[in-house]
């Protein structure tokens, strides 16, 4: 028998290669929101049709994800995710060949594809591989990713614009490493379903699993929650870059750094620290991790919208404030991501990631980008109206869009209220879940 000690360590390598693709995942997924003006110029595109770019990735992500997440209870995950980051990657490259705005949008759906193979299985993953208490600790790290991901691709992207002088040029450097990686994953050790818990798991496969999984209630406010937070997270993630070139004046290069530091500098700081913060606070209380998210969420709504009430020359304070609230916001994934496994059977884990990515990407991080893109258009328009002239100039484009983004400081506080609604509820939720794994043993 394998000692505690050998255990560690295994989980730990394997969560390191969690790592490393959920870091491609966000890296590949960033670029378009980057080059996002000089496609803009090249095809003459709409703030609308900018955010349906986002939004069409995001709808196909939702939809494969909700099979692909039932096969990952069910089949090997190694396996999916192996093959997903291979596809994905394939597909990053292909973007690289577009030759109009259709054929881009149709490739990132591809990509999308791919990438839905992975969330589900490597959450369900890190549920066996650590027991509740490390959990929060374990998925900070794996969600360290996220912004990993975001910074290299903000501090690399647009000097690879720069250096080939095209916009395609970061695509196809960006596949090589997610083929490479997507190798080692077929050969890690799989571990058992409920290898963590401290209660022997059944292996027979449960019946009605999304009909379980929706009768939680805790699952529900969570859902609610993953909904407006990736709203929120997608609109800002999509649309930074070019407000800092719009409204500001930045170039490219400096508009993509300093998005580098806001969304994802701050999120080393909010998902190490927060993850660790979050597992002290659960030792003690059952629900406190879930109220330590909401209190975090809410002071990071004030703060973005102070931000975003910065004038045009304020843009040092407007970094500041934003960056603070957008740290702030990443302990959203530190406190929900494991509350989630404390709430449901380690053989429906997956399919519930499936079914809260589903409701997150579907209804909130496809909308994010096109609802924050219809607005832009249509505020940019009235500030035209407003003024007697009939001419679209860059600074009516730029008022539409800083002014769209009000909707972000909304969104976020709504996901603080959901995440304080979700803890009234998690202590029986998890309760009832082990008392039904000890009633199958």
């Amino acid at each position: 028998m394998e000692s505690n000690s050998n255990q560690a360590k295994h989980a730990w390598r394997i969560l390191i290669l969690l790592f490393l693709a959920n870091l491609l995942n966000f890296f590949d997924r960033t670029i378009p929101a980057i080059i996002i003006e000089p496609i803009r110029h090249e095809w003459d595109l709409s703030d609308l049709q900018l955010g349906i770019v986002g939004s069409a990735f995001t709808v196909i992500y939702a939809i494969a994800g909700l099979p692909l997440g039932r096969l990952a209870d069910s089949w090997s995950r190694k396996k999916i995710i192996g093959w997903g980051l291979a596809i994905w990657s394939t597909f990053t490259a292909l973007n690289g060949y577009a030759w109009n705005y259709l054929s881009f949008v149709s490739v990132r759906m591809g990509v999308g594809i791919g990438e839905a193979s992975y969330a589900p299985a490597a959450n369900s993953l890190i549920g066996d591989l650590f027991p509740s208490h490390k959990r929060a600790r374990a998925v900070g790290i794996f969600m360290l990713g996220l912004p990993l991901g975001l910074v290299l691709a903000f501090f690399t992207v647009g000097a690879m614009v720069k250096a080939f002088g095209t916009w395609r040029a970061p695509f196809f450097i960006a596949a090589l490493p997610g083929v490479l990686l997507s190798i080692f994953f077929f050969f890690i050790r799989e571990p058992e379903r409920g290898a963590a818990e401290s209660i022997q798991v059944s292996k027979v496969p449960p019946t009605q699993p999304i009909k379980k999984v929706l009768r939680i209630p805790t699952m529900w406010w969570i859902i609610l929650s993953g909904l407006t937070f990736n709203f929120a997270a997608y609109a800002v993630n999509s649309f930074l870059v070019s407000l800092l070139q719009r409204y500001y004046h930045f170039t490219l290069v400096k508009a993509a750094i300093t998005t580098g530091f806001i969304v994802g500098i701050t999120g080393l700081i909010g998902l190490t620290v927060g993850g660790w913060i979050a597992d002290k606070i659960h030792q003690r209380s059952e629900r406190g991790r879930l109220l330590f998210g909401a209190f975090n969420l809410f002071v990071s709504g004030i703060l973005i919208l102070l931000a975003l009430l910065q004038s045009e020359e304020m843009v040092l304070f407007f970094s500041l404030l934003l960056g603070f609230g957008w740290l702030l916001s990443y302990n959203y994934y530190t406190c929900v991501y494991p509350a989630i496994q404390d709430v449901i059977e380690p053989r429906l884990r997956a399919t519930a990631m499936a079914i809260y990515f589903a409701a997150m990407y579907l209804l909130g991080g496809a909308a994010g980008p096109a609802v924050v893109g219809w607005f832009s258009d249509y505020l940019t328009r009235s500030a035209m109206l407003r003024s007697g002239t009939s001419e679209m100039t860059e600074q009516f484009k730029a008022i539409g869009l800083h002014d769209s983004l009000y909707l972000i400081p909304v969104t976020v506080l709504l996901t603080s209220l959901f995440v304080f609604l979700g803890s009234k509820s998690f202590a029986k939720d998890a309760s009832e879940m082990k008392r039904s794994l000890e009633g199958k043993t």
